[in-house]
């Protein structure tokens, strides 16, 4: 296989038909999909400029449109559901999940655009509209961004998001179990309740646990020492601590190796990308390229 050759042909052959084809309008000759997509790969496995990206793939500047708009239509969440779906009708989707997010460090080519920050936040609902502080916000280590997982059993990517990097976790979680959704490929209603969700103490609030338990997942979340003391403080009104499996917690650590595996991406680990909507959709590719070895014969 060709350095310049990121997929196998089993691999390309299962996500091929999502993709867009040539239209046969006049103008520059159109160099295959497969092209594209690994150009784009290999723009984010090495962190380098578009421009920089080997003319092996094709003119950079279609590479880079072509990212962008299936990053905002929504091109790439399709071909991860389709990989999902037929994970879930493999039976190889481990369905109790973790969360947790990883902070990204935003390069000064990323941020050199008008953020306007005042009451802005990134649209957790539809996360394929530019939010207009561009997923980008001021924490301790400058300005940075946030990629939040929710991950099936063996570390895979379930969902993703990007915040900024100052937002607090808890109030994403919501918006990743709203995106929880894996179709049946025969048919049926969608998959949408994992068995049981593994968190951090950050995610130990009455709201989670309240929504889990109403859906009848299991929360194996710790309290931090705040909550414990609050609830010590008021005696029995404080009711029962609530349950917490610690030995299935020790399983939590799948997030936090597949975020090391994610960042492997260079691209992911440090933040060239001005708009939110590109830097989320190669999240979302890279998840799609984490799958796809589970889905085809070839490693």
């Amino acid at each position: 296989m060709s350095r310049f050759q990121l997929l196998s042909d089993e691999q390309w052959s299962l996500i091929e038909d999502l993709l867009p084809a040539p239209t046969g309008k006049p103008g520059r000759p159109f160099r295959d999909a497969r092209s594209m997509v690994e150009g784009i790969i290999y723009r984010y496995r090495c962190g380098i400029a578009w421009r920089d990206v080997p003319e092996a793939f094709g003119p950079w500047q279609t590479i880079w449109t072509w990212h962008r708009r299936m990053s905002a239509d929504g091109t790439w969440d399709a071909v991860l559901t389709r990989l999902l779906s037929a994970a879930h009708a493999a039976g190889i989707i481990d369905w109790s999940v973790s969360v947790d997010s990883t902070i990204a460090r935003a390069h000064q080519h990323g941020t050199n655009l008008t953020r306007h920050t005042q009451g802005a936040g990134s649209n957790y609902t539809n996360p394929r509209i530019e939010p207009p502080d561009h997923g980008i916000g001021r924490s301790r280590g400058g300005l940075t961004s946030k990629i939040h997982h929710l991950v099936d059993g063996r570390g895979r990517p379930l969902v993703v998001l990007v915040s900024p990097g100052q937002a607090n976790d808890a109030p994403v979680f919501e918006h990743l179990l709203a995106h929880l959704r894996v179709p049946r490929l025969r048919g049926g209603s969608a998959r949408t309740r994992p068995d049981r969700v593994r968190g951090d103490k950050a995610y130990s609030s009455r709201a989670i646990r309240a929504e889990l338990r109403r859906r009848g997942i299991v929360a194996v979340i710790p309290q931090p020492s705040d909550q414990i003391a609050h609830r010590q403080r008021r005696g029995s009104r404080g009711g029962r601590p609530p349950a917490f499996d610690t030995a299935d917690y020790k399983s939590r650590n799948v997030i936090e190796r597949g975020f090391n595996t994610t960042k492997q991406w260079r691209g992911l680990a440090t933040r060239y990308d001005k708009l939110a909507v590109v830097y989320r959709g190669a999240a979302v590719l890279r998840a799609i390229t984490l799958w796809l070895p589970h889905l085809s014969d070839t490693p």
